[in-house]
């Protein structure tokens, strides 16, 4: 009978408990992918990493959920590197690539105030219209369709994993929201896998700049993300492209809902026209679990 230990870093935060719990195999080379889908699916967090080897890269991450593989997970690479620093796999003040299947993305970890933070560029971003029903998208979050920003539409948005971008008028909103994720395929007949990311402009940390909440597919087995990295990229480009927002960096609060307190930092530049995202975080380890295969 196989065994796999799971490593549960919280990623966006430097306290256990309060931030993203990411599960994280460091021998992922020595599970198939079904093993891969059941060590995900029993370890129950909504993203376990799988790190392994690489012939194109520093090193190859494989994401999955307790119901599919995804192409990127944000706070999971943040956990990732993390935790092949703290077990001397790999070094601070470096640059590394991982291999995912949003293709080879550039990483780089730093120290900062006595700790390590691991920064990931995302993939360029992407937007597709909304052409679903708000009516039917507001019940879904459990509020109105008045509860929507007048101004900011709602969109699809991808920095590596498509979610559905929906900007509120106030944080009140945000903190009512009760979500039938069941209800997201019908609603989200465009892509009906994405997850759902509403925001507000109002926080309730002073020095954040955007308050944001994560909603999963319910093909993903989960129904709310704690803190995200990449819905926080793909939130910092729609800033720049519909927000009118010049700013270089945004900190993004998200978890406050559901007792966490994470913080992700979101660089936002330009590279011959084009917008470029980073997204910065650090991490803390856990506890660790031992699950058996069959």
């Amino acid at each position: 009978m196989k065994q796999a230990t799971v490593l549960q870093y919280e990623a966006f935060t430097d306290v256990p408990k309060m931030g993203n719990p990411a599960g994280v195999v460091l021998d992922g080379d020595g599970y198939s992918e079904e093993d891969m889908q059941r060590i995900a699916h029993k370890a129950g967090y909504n993203e376990t990493s799988f790190l392994c080897k690489s012939a194109a890269a520093d090193v190859k991450i494989r994401y999955f959920t307790p119901g599919h593989e995804m192409n990127l997970c944000g706070h999971a690479t943040v956990a990732s590197l993390y935790a092949l620093i703290e077990k001397g796999r790999l070094q601070a003040n470096q640059r590394y690539t991982i291999e995912t299947k949003a293709g080879i993305l550039p990483v780089e970890a730093s120290e900062r105030d006595g700790r390590v933070y691991i920064t990931l560029e995302q993939a360029s971003p992407q937007f597709l219209p909304f052409t679903g029903d708000k009516e039917k998208l507001a019940a879904s979050l459990g509020i109105t369709a008045a509860d929507f920003h007048d101004q900011l539409p709602i969109v699809y948005g991808s920095t590596g994993i498509w979610t559905l971008i929906v900007p509120l008028k106030t944080l009140e909103a945000s903190q009512n929201m009760v979500p039938d994720n069941k209800q997201f395929p019908d609603i989200l007949q465009d892509l009906p896998k994405a997850s759902v990311h509403p925001f507000s402009i109002e926080t309730v940390h002073p020095e954040s700049d955007l308050h944001g909440r994560h909603f999963s597919s319910p093909f993903s087995g989960t129904t709310e993300d704690p803190v995200t990295g990449t819905a926080s990229g793909v939130m910092g480009a729609y800033m720049r492209k519909y927000g009118g927002s010049d700013a270089g960096t945004l900190t993004i609060e998200q978890g406050q809902e559901i007792g966490k307190d994470g913080k992700v930092e979101i660089n936002i530049g330009e590279e011959n026209g084009k917008i470029k995202i980073k997204m910065t975080g650090t991490a803390v380890y856990a506890e660790s679990i031992d699950l058996q295969l069959p």
